[in-house]
C-alpha cells in the first residue's frame, strides 16, 4: 500500500523531533514466571522523518541504557552492572529503522536495527498511527504507539546468577508524541 497520505488523516510529511516530556519507553519482564516486572528510560532522544509517501519513512533513536529506572534503586543497580544492561560499557541502545509495512492506514511494521549490549539485531515494531494536531502551541504534533518483544538472550544480556528468575522475553511499550521541526 503505497502513497497512502491521501488516506491518512491529517498527514503532515517532515522532520519530527520526540517529545520526551510527552513519550514514555517502557518495557517489562517476568520474574519467576508468576510476576512483570515494569520499568522505563528516562534518557532518550530520536528523529522521526515521515516521506510524502508514509511506506518511505524513517526512525532513529537512542536511549541512555544508566537511566533505566523500575521503581526499586536496588534492582536497577543491578540491572545496570554488568548482569544486564552494563551501561559502563553500553552507555547506549538504539534503534534505526530499515523498512515500514503498511497494515492499514494506521497500523504498520516498522523493521529495523536494534543495538543493544554490543550486539545489532533485527526488530520489528508494530505501530500504531495516533494521528497528527496542533500543539499548544500552534505547531504540528504526531502520536505514534509501539510494541515489540525481543529475546535478552539474542542480545547477550545473561543476568548472571539472576538471570534464571527473570524471563529471557522482554515486552516493549513505546508512546511516542513528536514535534515538526521548524524550518
Amino acid at each position: 500500500m503505497s502513497s497512502q497520505t491521501a488516506v491518512i488523516d491529517g498527514y503532515v510529511a517532515g522532520t519530527w523531533t520526540i517529545d520526551t516530556v510527552h513519550s514514555d519507553v517502557s518495557f517489562y519482564v517476568r520474574h519467576l514466571g508468576v510476576s512483570k516486572v515494569r520499568g522505563h528510560f528516562a534518557a532518550f532522544e530520536g528523529t522521526i522523518v515521515t516521506a510524502e509517501d508514509p511506506v518511505e519513512s524513517s526512525v532513529n533513536a537512542v536511549i541512555k541504557t544508566a537511566s533505566v529506572s523500575t521503581n526499586n534503586e536496588t534492582r536497577d543497580g543491578h540491572v545496570r552492572s554488568a548482569d544486564f544492561l552494563d551501561v559502563e560499557s553500553f552507555p547506549e541502545m538504539t534503534f534505526t529503522s530499515t523498512g515500514i509495512r503498511p497494515q492499514t492506514s494506521e497500523l504498520f511494521e516498522v523493521d529495523g536495527q536494534l543495538t543493544l549490549h554490543g550486539v545489532t539485531k533485527p526488530v520489528t515494531l508494530q505501530l500504531e498511527l495516533n494521528g497528527f494536531g496542533k500543539g499548544f502551541d500552534g505547531n504540528a504534533v504526531a502520536g505514534f504507539s509501539a510494541a515489540t518483544e525481543i529475546s535478552r538472550g539474542d542480545f547477550g544480556v545473561t543476568g548472571g546468577a539472576a538471570g534464571a528468575a527473570v524471563s529471557d522475553k522482554i515486552k516493549i511499550a513505546l508512546e511516542i508524541e513528536a514535534g515538526l521541526a521548524q524550518a
